[in-house]
């Protein structure tokens, strides 16, 4: 009798196991999801704000994550990202990407193995071969020279 309820413990203790592993790899399959729409969210903000310069003022890049929030290049502040984004592997901040001193893109400072390896969105398909989430860079490349004839991404 005793030899069966250690087997039934031990086995018990299997399962328990491999639930725990389980939900662990739901977990992070979910902040990764939440990475790519934080992420995508803070590259679409830059854009807009690049893109809705008010007329008679240069196209530039925002200086920080509070000038997407609240844009007061207008007379009636606009807001480009409906809120600051948390990090979902839990950094406390994000890493930011600049050119010319100015936000282009964000990524997080996970040093996570992502499980994620295919079917991302063709926008991120470079993320395919990424060894850790942090390689997730979430970026905007302003054009080199915003002439006449390029015009702002239709939405």
């Amino acid at each position: 009798m005793l030899l069966a309820l250690l087997l039934a413990m031990g086995l018990m203790g299997l399962a328990l196991m491999a639930v725990v592993e389980v939900s662990a790899t739901t977990r992070q399959r979910e902040r990764e999801q939440e990475l790519l729409f934080a992420g995508d969210q803070y590259r679409q903000a830059i854009e807009r704000y690049y893109w809705g310069a008010p007329p008679g003022t240069p196209r530039i890049l925002p200086a920080s994550i509070s000038q997407l929030l609240l844009d007061d290049r207008y007379p009636q502040p606009v807001q480009h990202l409906r809120r600051a984004y948390a990090d979902p592997f839990g950094e406390p901040d994000w890493g930011f990407v600049r050119i010319g001193g100015r936000l282009a893109g964000v990524h997080s400072l996970a040093s996570v193995q992502p499980l994620k390896r295919a079917r991302f969105p063709e926008r991120y398909a470079g993320f395919a071969g990424a060894a850790e989430v942090s390689q997730w860079v979430f970026l905007f490349k302003p054009p080199a020279q915003a002439g006449p004839a390029l015009r702002p991404p239709s939405r």
